[in-house]
């Protein structure tokens, strides 16, 4: 179980890392308009996602 959680965080901060590399002006304009976004729609971005990904996990598992 710890190897797969500790897989997980490791291609998490795989993808992470991709866009700051291959654009970083453009990963930077991304997190200022992010900044830039109220609370609700950062709160209904991060549902969306959590959802998305216990979703995947379920299909997957």
């Amino acid at each position: 179980m710890w190897n797969d959680l500790f897989a997980a965080i490791a291609l998490v901060l795989v993808f992470e890392g991709i866009m700051p590399f291959v654009n970083p002006a453009k990963w930077r304009q991304a997190i200022r308009l992010i900044a830039e976004q109220p609370d609700v729609a950062l709160r209904i971005m991060g549902l969306t996602s959590m959802l998305a990904g216990a979703a995947l996990l379920y299909v997957i598992r």
